[in-house]
C-alpha cells in the first residue's frame, strides 16, 4: 500500500520569541520538525510534503540540507490546518493510498507511533485514524469521544467540552491517517464557518461520519505524542523529557 505523509509547519514562533518557523525549534539542538521528519522517514515513508507557511525560506534552507528528498507547498495565508492540507492538494493527488498528517512541532511522535496506527488504520479499513493518546491532564486538547463500541463518535475541542467531555482523558494528537481519495472527496467540503474564521481538519472526519464512512481512533502507547511548545520554557521541558528518554544533544 502506497503511503505519503504531508507535515504542517507554517507556524509562527512569536512566543518562543525567535524569527523563524516555530517548527524550527530546536530541542536537544535539532528542530522539532527534523525529530518529525526522522520519525516519518524510518516508519517507511518516502513521499514527503511539508507545508510552509511563516519565514518560508527557513524552511527551504532547511529542507535543503536533509539527505533524502522533501517536498514544499507554501500556505500563504495561515487559516487552519484543513486550509494546510488544502494547499497539498496536488501532491495528495498525485500520491494514492493513504496519508500521515501530522504536525511539525511535536517532536516524540516517534516511529513506532506512526507504523503501529498505520497497521492499525489498514487493518480496520478506516477511512481515517486519529492518532490519540491518554494524558494526566487533557486541558487545552480535543476529546476523543468514543461510541458504546468504542469506535471514534466526533472529536470535542476544548472550548466545546461539556463537564463529563471534559473529564476525558484521552485526546488528539494532532496526527492522522487517512485514505487519501477519501480525505479529497471531502477536503474542499470543510467550511470556515467558527469564531476563528479557520478550516480545520478534524472537521474532515466529521464529514466523513456524515459520508457513514469509518472512522477509528489509535492510542498511542507514550503520552509525550501529543507534546509541542509554544514558548522557551515548554520547549525546556521537550528537553528534559527527551534527556529522560535516552536521547543526547547532537
Amino acid at each position: 500500500m502506497n503511503k505519503c505523509a504531508v507535515i504542517l509547519a507554517g507556524g509562527e514562533g512569536k512566543r518562543m520569541k525567535m524569527n523563524k518557523p516555530k517548527p524550527l525549534a530546536e530541542v536537544l539542538n535539532k528542530p522539532m520538525l527534523e525529530w518529525v521528519l526522522n520519525s516519518v522517514k524510518n516508519a517507511g515513508v518516502d513521499k514527503i510534503c511539508v507545508v510552509k507557511g511563516f519565514g518560508k525560506e527557513y524552511i527551504e534552507q532547511f529542507v535543503d540540507t536533509l539527505d533524502f528528498k522533501v517536498e514544499t507547498v507554501f500556505q500563504a495565508e495561515r487559516l487552519g490546518t484543513g486550509h494546510a492540507v488544502m494547499q497539498a492538494k496536488d501532491f495528495l493527488k498525485e500520491n494514492n493510498g493513504s496519508v500521515v498528517i501530522l504536525n511539525g512541532d511535536a517532536p516524540f511522535m516517534d516511529t513506532e507511533t506512526i507504523k503501529s496506527s498505520y497497521e492499525f488504520h489498514i487493518s480496520e479499513n478506516n477511512a481515517a485514524t486519529v492518532i490519540s493518546a491518554k494524558v494526566d491532564d487533557p486541558t487545552g486538547y480535543g476529546r476523543i469521544v468514543r461510541d458504546e463500541n468504542g469506535s471514534l463518535s466526533s472529536i470535542v475541542e476544548q472550548k466545546d467540552a461539556d463537564e463529563k467531555t471534559a473529564a476525558i482523558n484521552e485526546v488528539n494528537s494532532g496526527g492522522f491517517w487517512f485514505n487519501t481519495e477519501k480525505l479529497l472527496s471531502v477536503l474542499d467540503e470543510i467550511k470556515s464557518d467558527n469564531n476563528a474564521k479557520e478550516y480545520y481538519l478534524p472537521d474532515a472526519l466529521k464529514l466523513l461520519l456524515e459520508k457513514n464512512e469509518k472512522i477509528g481512533a489509535y492510542t498511542a502507547k507514550s503520552p509525550d505524542t501529543v507534546l509541542g511548545a509554544n514558548d522557551p520554557a515548554q520547549l525546556k521541558e521537550l528537553e528534559e523529557i527527551a534527556l529522560k528518554k535516552g536521547y543526547r544533544c547532537n
